[in-house]
């Protein structure tokens, strides 16, 4: 049971490492997209294979979180899953990042406003699944996440700004 435990935590990292990597290479790709004004043919498949990236890191993501919840309710473990805040951070970031990931599909939601929370949610989930985030109450973690979307908002909007107006 050791050796699946540590596959599906493997697995959930790697979930948010493609995720993450396919936000940075998406935002890259946009950048470099909307430099003549238009979005060509080519460029469109470019971006949806991104997309592609970001559903597959989401998908492994989230069928690995669940996984090892069903084997520490197997293995009836002391700490489950579902009782700890960090799970529900987890959780709660990665349906964000879904909701986020539609309304700016529908452009029910500004480009900026919404890459930079995608942006932010998955590298988010990548420091949760790595460890790297302290132990964070459900409130405090959502307030860091706020203020981390803010600073990446004007952060990227400041980099397509130069990027867009080169002479």
């Amino acid at each position: 049971m050791d050796t699946l435990v540590s596959f599906l935590v493997f697995c959930q990292a790697l979930g948010a490492a493609v995720g993450a990597l396919s936000a940075v290479w998406g935002e890259l790709s946009y950048v470099r997209a909307m430099r003549d004004g238009k979005i060509d043919t080519a460029e469109r498949a470019h971006l949806h294979a991104i997309a592609r990236g970001l559903r597959f890191g989401m998908s492994l993501l989230l069928i690995a979180s669940f996984a090892l919840v069903g084997v520490a309710y197997a293995l009836h473990s002391t700490q489950q899953p579902a009782l700890s805040a960090s799970y529900w951070i987890l959780i709660a970031l990665a349906t964000l990042i879904i909701t986020v990931s539609w309304a700016l599909s529908r452009g029910r939601i500004s480009f900026g406003l919404g890459s930079a929370a995608a942006f932010t949610g998955w590298w988010f989930l990548v420091f949760l699944t790595l460890g790297e985030i302290p132990p964070l109450s459900f409130g405090s973690a959502t307030a860091f996440f706020v203020v981390a979307t803010a600073i990446f908002y004007v952060l990227l909007q400041y980099a397509r700004f130069l990027s867009l107006h080169k002479k």
